[in-house]
């Protein structure tokens, strides 16, 4: 999807936010959606097997998301690195072959929506009939240094002394530079744990000159801080620096946390405002399982979706064990909105 951006960044998101009537719906859980249809994902690249094995499965979720009213579906990009690739015996070229991979499944599965909800359905309001679509942007998912390490680090931040900012550019920066040129619309760095890897990806952006917009999004587990420990403000005070950031927020984070977080990004930040909580269970990063029974049913999480709104936000979805069902209702009521 092609969208006017002229003149600064932001007007990418704010022209984005007007064709979805002021308020977008982000897509739900991935990995879980793809165990749900099978997929065995007991493995360092996660989610991102499926880029190797069952790209189908992928396809499949994007567009349970689209069907359930998703304008921004995000890539199995999240635990593809180059890094975690080469050691599994995949090559450079292959890996980055993969990354690209990642976004043209997504770019099929909204092309595939398109031509399914278009079908019959027709605008002859004006002097030429024309397709009614629904605005739909597909983000190209970065996670952190900590997802690679798939150790449970990215639910801590704390990545030890070793790791300063020049090793988490240079750990990020190939991955960043293919993804750009992938056909992305924009890329959507998530589960942000801690002020230094926001800094590495701003100072990424600028260096790289990237030409699509980004996102940050970073996670909390205390309503107050990142999961570091670092305070919110601060950290959002690097997205609001970098003019190639068009949003900043929260993900897979419970729910019961985000309005609070919501408003102290408020205070120093102008720039569109992303929530898509988890479902407010707890992860256990030793059994690489989540803990179940500790989360909120679709019904409550939803119940929170106004108030997030009335917040401030404005991008609105859903992250680990969310479901299409979550999101359906989520556009349900930004609809109503």
């Amino acid at each position: 999807m092609v969208l006017e951006t002229v003149g600064r960044p932001s007007s990418f998101m704010e022209s984005f936010l007007r064709q979805c009537g002021g308020y977008a719906v982000i897509d739900g859980g991935l990995a879980t959606e793809l165990e749900r249809h099978g997929a065995d994902l007991n493995d360092p690249l996660w989610s991102a097997k499926c880029l190797i094995n069952s790209p189908h499965l992928i396809r499949r979720v994007h567009l349970d998301y689209l069907d359930a009213g998703a304008n921004i579906i995000i890539s199995a990009s999240y635990q593809a690195t180059l890094q975690g690739f080469e050691a599994k015996g995949i090559s450079r070229k292959e890996g980055e072959a993969l990354l690209e991979k990642s976004v043209k499944i997504a770019c099929e599965a909204r092309d595939i929506y398109y031509d399914r909800a278009t079908k019959g359905s027709w605008d002859i309001s004006g002097d030429a009939p024309t397709r009614q679509q629904r605005p739909v942007l597909v983000a190209a998912s970065v996670g952190s240094y900590g997802a690679y390490l798939a150790d449970g680090s990215e639910y801590s931040g704390i990545y030890g002394d070793n790791i300063g900012l020049d090793t988490l550019k240079d750990f990020h920066r190939r991955r960043v530079q293919v993804l750009a040129e992938s056909g992305a619309d924009l890329i959507a760095f998530e589960t942000i744990p801690n002020k230094l890897e926001a800094k590495a990806y701003a100072e990424l952006l600028e260096e790289e000159a990237v030409n699509i917009p980004a996102w940050f999004s970073f996670s909390s587990k205390d309503g107050i801080n990142v999961v570091s420990g670092d305070p919110i403000q601060d950290c959002a005070l690097i997205a609001d620096s970098c003019e190639h950031v068009v949003g900043v927020g929260i993900n897979c984070t419970p729910p019961r946390f985000i309005r609070g977080l919501i408003q102290s990004i408020q205070t120093v930040t102008t720039k569109p405002i992303l929530v898509y909580p988890n479902s407010g269970e707890t992860y256990d990063a030793s059994r690489k399982e989540w803990v179940p029974s500790t989360g909120v049913t679709d019904v409550d999480f939803v119940s929170y979706v106004g108030k997030w709104r009335d917040a401030g936000a404005s991008l609105i979805g859903g992250c680990c064990r969310t479901t299409p069902n979550t999101i359906r209702a989520i556009s349900k009521t930004l609809s109503r909105s």
